[in-house]
């Protein structure tokens, strides 16, 4: 008889879903017969389909902050039919755990959080010295509390790229799957603080042009304007900022020679399918989310008013990016 299946309520960044595969590696590990599905919303959602162990993905078709609890409680009848018999609530907001409590599942692990005591049964209080990383704040509640913690290094994520839905994606916008192309990343999600300059982008463009590489510019439809500026002084770069799902998004870094990007969910999801990474961190802490993947590469300056985790730089400078140069890139390229 196999084990109750379990779900995992995922993060709705990118970045982090990429980095909730830890976790879904873990359980399997420790009971490969039990089924993994995962509640995300559909920002985050497409990547369970690439995730390996994940059976199934169901879509919480809620806003950030949305109350909506009457789309919950469906949600959550709807859940109960599935039997299981622990949920992983991974997000720290009271909602998120929610719907593991409507269903009615029996053991509900996540850490404390907004006070959720009740919501969550199974609760743990974050030690961040031992657990310094998000991929070990994750994998550590695929454990029982009172059980020793792995001295091994997590397992790092990994997203599938088929190559029939990659050959699909590139016949679509008429590139080549095997060009091996510099893929630069502009945009992130959280912020301009997070941004390194379009200009400096542009310059690593069209040294990589100059030198006969294949360029491509990918982003959300957010970064569109910023791909776009890109394009403009780089001609020959082919700007797909807005012009591709997120699972178009994974199918074409999936072909990439190398990934220069902020530090954002595009990061994470190149370094999950194994391609070599360049990232370029500003505000954040490449010591909290670091890029994941084959020898990847982290360029910062280390100034003292940085990481300041500031979605907008409070001083109006952005010295921890303006002046980090391009060469710096071209150097690790």
């Amino acid at each position: 008889m196999s084990a109750a299946p379990i779900l995992i309520v995922a993060p709705a960044w990118v970045g982090d879903m990429v980095m909730a595969h830890t976790l879904v590696q873990t359980l399997t590990a420790s009971a490969p017969s039990r089924a993994i599905h995962l509640l995300a919303p559909p920002a985050s959602a497409p990547l369970g389909a690439r995730m390996p162990g994940v059976s199934q993905v169901h879509t919480l078709p809620v806003a950030h902050g949305e109350l909506a609890l009457g789309i919950r409680r469906r949600l959550a009848r709807a859940l109960r039919t599935h039997g299981y018999g622990q949920a992983i609530v991974l997000p720290n907001s009271h909602k998120s755990a929610w719907i593991p409590w409507l269903a009615g599942i029996p053991r509900r692990t996540g850490f404390l959080g907004e006070a959720r005591f009740g919501v969550l049964n199974d609760w743990r209080r974050l030690d961040p010295v031992r657990l310094p990383r998000l991929i070990d704040r994750f994998q550590s509640l695929g454990f029982a509390a009172d059980a020793p913690q792995p001295v091994d290094v997590p397992p790092a994520p990994r997203l599938e790229a088929p190559a029939s839905t990659r050959d699909a994606t590139c016949a679509r916008l008429g590139l080549d799957p095997h060009a091996a192309p510099l893929i630069l990343c502009p945009g992130a999600e959280f912020g301009p603080a997070k941004q390194w300059p379009a200009g400096h982008f542009a310059a690593v463009a069209r040294s990589a042009l100059a030198g006969g590489r294949a360029v491509w510019l990918l982003g959300s439809p957010k970064d569109a304007r910023i791909t776009a500026a890109i394009a403009r002084v780089a001609p020959g770069a082919r700007d797909l900022g807005g012009g591709t799902s997120l699972l178009e998004a994974v199918d074409l870094l999936s072909c990439a020679g190398q990934v220069v990007s902020n530090d954002s969910g595009l990061m994470h999801v190149a370094g999950a399918l194994g391609r070599p990474v360049i990232a370029v961190y500003g505000s954040t802490s490449p010591a909290f989310t670091p890029p994941l993947g084959p020898a990847p590469q982290v360029l910062r300056l280390g100034l003292p008013c940085s990481p300041c985790f500031a979605r907008v730089c409070p001083l109006g400078h952005l010295d921890c990016l303006q002046r980090l140069p391009p060469e710096r890139v071209l150097e690790a390229l």
